[in-house]
C-alpha cells in the first residue's frame, strides 16, 4: 500500500517497523464544544485505514494495527471557554468526551486501542520535558515555564517545508519574558490563577500543546512508529513541533509516514465557529443517516477539501439506497447461473493500495451493485456476488447488515406493455433489453428538451420499482421496493 507522505511529499510504500503490525496515531479533539462534522470526516477517514489493513480479505494485509488518538483534556481553549460558562474545565472536558464517544458509536467508528487523556498523562510527559532538556533542546525560564529551542533542531521546518527564517518572518516577531527566539514554544506552561495544575520539577503547571502528542505516542507506540495522522491544518506548528520534541528526546524518527486529510466546508465556505456555519455531529446525525455520512466522506479523496451540501448529501443517501437495494432477498432456481461478482476484489483493492483511493474503490462496489440488480432481473443466483459486496462494504464501515427488504420482481408482462407505450420496439427481448431501451428513448427526450416524455418514461418504470438515476457518465438503473 502506498500512501502520500506530506514529509517527503512523495507516495511511499507502508513499510512496519514491526513486521505484521501497524502502529497508527492520530491527533484527537480538544473538547472545549461539541465536536462537529469536520472532526467526524477525519475520524471516518483513519477509522476505514484500519478497518482495511486489518482486514484478512486481502492476502497482503490481515495486520495487527495499534490504532491511538487521543484528547487534549486540558488547554487553553477549555479553560478560556469553562470561565465563560463559569464552570471546571476538566468537567467541561468529560461531558463533551463522554457525548463525542456516544456520537462515534452511532458514526459507526471502531474504538481505537488506546484513547488517552492529557490528564492522565502527566507523568510520562514531564519525563519527556526532562529528556528534552538534558538533550539540550530545551530550557527552563526563571518563571518556571518550559521552552522549546528551535534553532538547535538543524532540520526544523522540514514537515512544512519552510526554513527557520521564513517561519520566524511570519511572526510578530515579540520574545515574551525569559523567552530565547520568536519560534521556541511552551512545553510546560507555570500555573496562573483559577487553572488547574500538576506537579513538576519547574513549577505547579500544565503542558503546552505539542508535547502531549510526542510524549503519548512514543509511550504506546514506540520510539519510532508506522503511520500518524491528522488534519492538514495541524502540519504547522503542531505536527512540526511533534517531531522537534519526540526526536530531541530520543534521537530516532519520529513517525515513518505522514498522512494528512484535507478539510470539510459547508455549502461552499470555510466551516469556523466564527462566522457559526459550524455543523455539530448532533445536527449533521439528525439530518442524515450515518452511512450516507461516510459515504459522503468516502466519496471524495481524503486529501481533497469536500464540501458538505443537501445535494452531496442527497447523493450519498440515493447510493446508500442503491447499495442496499442490491442486497435484497432473492429466489434463484436450483440450476441458476451464479453472478461472477467480475474482479470487484482486485479492484478495490488496487484503489485502496494506490494513496487510499476510497472514490474508486466505492465504484467498484457501485458497478457490481448494478450487476446485481441486473441479474436479479435475469435470474441469476445472486448469492456469491452479494456475499462480495457485503464484505467489501463491511471494509469501508458501511452498516447494511441489518436491513429488512420486501422482494421485489420485475413485472416482465408490464414492461413490455410499458414498452410499446412509449414506442420502443421490445419483440423477444429480455428484461434487460427491454429497460435498456426504454433509458435510450427518455435519453433521446431530454435531448430534444421534450422533458414532459423524459419524466413520463422514468414516472412510469418508478410504478414497476424500477428506479432511474442520472450521472455525469449516462442514467443507471436499480431495483427499488
Amino acid at each position: 500500500m502506498r500512501l502520500l507522505d506530506t514529509l517527503t511529499n512523495k507516495l511511499r510504500e507502508v513499510d512496519p517497523v514491526h513486521e505484521g503490525s501497524i502502529g497508527i496515531y492520530v491527533c484527537g479533539v480538544t473538547p472545549y464544544a461539541e465536536a462537529h462534522v469536520g472532526h467526524a470526516m477525519s475520524l471516518i477517514v483513519y477509522d476505514v485505514l484500519v478497518r482495511y489493513l486489518r482486514w484478512d480479505g486481502n492476502s497482503a494485509r490481515g495486520y495487527n494495527v495499534t490504532f491511538v488518538t487521543n484528547y487534549t483534556d486540558v488547554d487553553d481553549k477549555l479553560i478560556e471557554r469553562a470561565a465563560e460558562l463559569n464552570c471546571d474545565p476538566l468537567e467541561l472536558a468529560s461531558e463533551n468526551i463522554d457525548r463525542w464517544e456516544r456520537e462515534q458509536v452511532e458514526l459507526g467508528i471502531v474504538p481505537p486501542d488506546k484513547r488517552p487523556r492529557v490528564t492522565g498523562e502527566i507523568e510520562t510527559i514531564t519525563s519527556t520535558i526532562e529528556e528534552i532538556i538534558r538533550q539540550g533542546y530545551a530550557y527552563v525560564t526563571t518563571n518556571g515555564d518550559v521552552y522549546y529551542r528551535v534553532q538547535v533542531k538543524n532540520d526544523y521546518g522540514k514537515l512544512s517545508h519552510r526554513e527557520i527564517e521564513g517561519l520566524r518572518a511570519g511572526t510578530r516577531g515579540e520574545l515574551g519574558k525569559d523567552k530565547e527566539f520568536p519560534l521556541d514554544f511552551a512545553l510546560w506552561k507555570k500555573q496562573k490563577p483559577g487553572e488547574p495544575a500538576w506537579p513538576s520539577p519547574w513549577s505547579n503547571g500544565r503542558p503546552g500543546w505539542h508535547i502531549e502528542c510526542s510524549a503519548m505516542a512514543q509511550r504506546y507506540l514506540g520510539d519510532t512508529f508506522d503511520i500518524h495522522g491528522g488534519g492538514v491544518d495541524l502540519i504547522f506548528p503542531h505536527h512540526e513541533n511533534e517531531i522537534a520534541q519526540a526526536e530531541a528526546a530520543t534521537g530516532k524518527p519520529f513517525a515513518r509516514l505522514w498522512m494528512h486529510n484535507g478539510m470539510v466546508q459547508y455549502e461552499n465556505e470555510k466551516m469556523s465557529k466564527s462566522t457559526g456555519n459550524l455543523v455539530s455531529v448532533a445536527e449533521a446525525l439528525q439530518r442524515w443517516h450515518p452511512a450516507a455520512l461516510r459515504l459522503f466522506v468516502l466519496s471524495s479523496h481524503y486529501r481533497g477539501p469536500n464540501n458538505l451540501t443537501e445535494e452531496a448529501m442527497g447523493a450519498a443517501t440515493r447510493g446508500i439506497e442503491r447499495l442496499e437495494g442490491a442486497l435484497k432477498p432473492f429466489k434463484a432456481s436450483p440450476d441458476a447461473t451464479p453472478l461472477d461478482p467480475e474482479g470487484t476484489r482486485t479492484r478495490f483493492v488496487e484503489a485502496m493500495e494506490n494513496d487510499f483511493g476510497t472514490p474508486q474503490a466505492l465504484a467498484s462496489l457501485f458497478d457490481l451493485a448494478r450487476a446485481i440488480n441486473r441479474g436479479r432481473a435475469e435470474g441469476f443466483d445472486l448469492g456469491l456476488a452479494q456475499a462480495e459486496l457485503q464484505e467489501l462494504t463491511s471494509v469501508l464501515g458501511l452498516r447494511l447488515d441489518n436491513i429488512t427488504f420486501t422482494e421485489v420482481k420485475i413485472d416482465k408482462i408490464a414492461l413490455a406493455d410499458t414498452a410499446s407505450e412509449f414506442g420502443v420496439d421490445h419483440s423477444g427481448s429480455e428484461v434487460e433489453s427491454i429497460i435498456t431501451a426504454l433509458i435510450e428513448r427518455r435519453t433521446i427526450a431530454r435531448t430534444e428538451k421534450d422533458f414532459i416524455l423524459s419524466d413520463e418514461i422514468r414516472d412510469k418504470l418508478a410504478t414497476l420499482h424500477i428506479l432511474l438515476e442520472d450521472t455525469p457518465e449516462g442514467t443507471h438503473w436499480s431495483m427499488q421496493s
